[in-house]
């Protein structure tokens, strides 16, 4: 089957949510009130972390991780119940967003349904005892794929919860299993709802290099496009991380970027963010906050689907645990003014239909989207560089779409914004891409 290949995939707002540390009593019901607010911030769909109960035995902290799931197709008590759930699903359709649920099909927990079921699902030792073949995971053991009747259990659960409502999945660790199981998925998901958004964590290169070289499964980003809408970016996260912390130049992760437009389908979608559950939040790393704002800036304007984790509109220093109950702290949603400018101008024409062009990575990132009923030019300042920059913007006075100023041209300079500034042009510049040495350098010998 063909992923949904629909261009709205790629300028989806996606925020994720865990129930647990979002509201007051960490239920479904508190997620319900805040939708509303949401949708304002132009978010398109809420990614909910598992929501199934929690394993206990050799559980990591007071409460467990969600990801370690004792039962895929029932809800975690602590959130509420399935009509709970299902009046969420409800009210986020009567606000036109749609629901994504996590689905952790590489493992389970240590006391999961399917141990005294099925214990044939699971890798096992050579006295019979399931295990994880990633030995930092203790408080989970692996399912072993291929395997027929493993396989019709996780599909019929999947196929269960389209049919409760659920509009997308995200899938953990993705690339750990057989691209044959997702392709059934998809498969059997599409018959019963279309559309359903398919969202893989594929994983970082050197562990799918490491899984390899062990004889376990690890399948590539290039592979999963055959069955997933949209992919993360994890093949070059080491890298961009990197660049925030001022260890690598900005040019060696747009590099990067720009490599990935010519090694993936053209229909490709990579999530783009600075933030999820399992890395620190973007005002920890970078060094100051005009540089996260920068950062967070350049990624939303990027090609792909951008995401929001639950806690970065206020500007959160704090990853919540993913083991005990750890609450965002919300005070006054500082920077949800910048993201909601973000999340809108997802929607701009220029993005929607436009040419997206990286156009200079030193001393700042230029970048445009281009469309020849007017165009989107970004200057970002990831580090924090002051004077004045050259841009080939003709001389004049722009609007500052995402900070309400004016970002004046002349001589064809214009002063370095703090952190970030957007301004429309018309007509098109033709910009061409700036210089890479992975795509661009080559040797010719006589």
């Amino acid at each position: 089957m063909a992923p949904n290949t629909s261009p709205d995939i790629l300028h989806m707002v996606i925020y994720e949510v865990y129930v647990r540390n979002h509201g007051p009593h960490g239920t479904f019901d508190d997620v319900t009130a805040d939708l509303p607010r949401l949708k304002a911030m132009g978010v398109d769909v809420v990614w909910f972390m598992p929501i199934h109960s929690i394993g206990q035995l050799n559980k990591k902290g007071s409460l467990g991780c969600p990801y370690s799931c004792r039962d895929y197709r029932d809800i975690n008590p602590e959130y509420g119940t399935s009509d709970d759930f299902a009046k969420l699903i409800q009210r986020a359709h009567e606000l036109g967003m749609k629901i994504m649920i996590d689905v952790v099909y590489n493992h389970t927990s240590h006391d999961s349904t399917l141990v005294k079921t099925h214990p044939e699902f699971f890798h096992q030792d050579a006295q019979g005892h399931p295990f994880t073949t990633v030995p930092e995971w203790s408080d989970v053991i692996d399912l072993k794929h291929p395997n027929p009747d493993l396989t019709r259990y996780l599909v019929d659960s999947l196929v269960g919860w389209a049919k409760f409502g659920v509009d997308g999945f995200r899938c953990d660790v993705a690339s750990l299993l057989p691209l044959d199981f997702w392709l059934q998925a998809c498969r059997e998901v599409e018959q019963v709802k279309p559309g359903v958004i398919w969202l893989a964590e594929s994983t970082h290169a050197s562990f799918i290099e490491s899984r390899r070289a062990r004889g376990l499964s690890g399948i590539s980003d290039g592979e999963l496009f055959n069955a997933f809408d949209i992919c993360y970016d994890y093949e070059i996260w080491g890298i961009f991380q990197q660049v925030v912390l001022g260890k690598l130049p900005v040019r060696r992760y747009l590099e990067l970027l720009r490599f990935q437009e010519a090694i993936y389908p053209s229909t490709y979608a990579k999530m783009r963010c600075v933030e999820n559950h399992d890395n620190a939040r973007i005002m920890r790393m970078a060094p100051n906050r005009p540089q996260a704002l920068a950062w967070t800036a350049f990624q939303a304007f990027c090609k792909g689907p951008f995401l929001i984790y639950g806690g970065q509109e206020s500007a959160a220093v704090h990853t919540p645990s993913l083991f005990d109950i750890d609450k965002v702290e919300w005070q006054d949603y500082a920077i949800q003014d910048f993201l909601i400018r973000l999340a809108h101008l997802k929607k701009d024409r220029a993005q929607v239909d436009g040419r997206f062009v990286i156009h200079t990575a030193e001393p700042l990132i230029q970048a445009a989207w281009e469309h020849p009923q007017g165009s989107l030019f970004g200057i970002f300042n990831p580090n924090a560089e002051k004077g004045t920059i050259a841009v080939p913007l003709p001389d004049g006075d722009y609007p500052d779409v995402l900070n309400d100023g004016i970002l004046a041209v002349r001589g064809g300079s214009t002063a370095a914004p703090a952190s970030a500034a957007i301004v429309r042009y018309r007509p098109a510049l033709g910009l061409q891409p700036f210089y890479s040495e992975l795509l661009d350098f080559q040797l010719h010998l006589a």
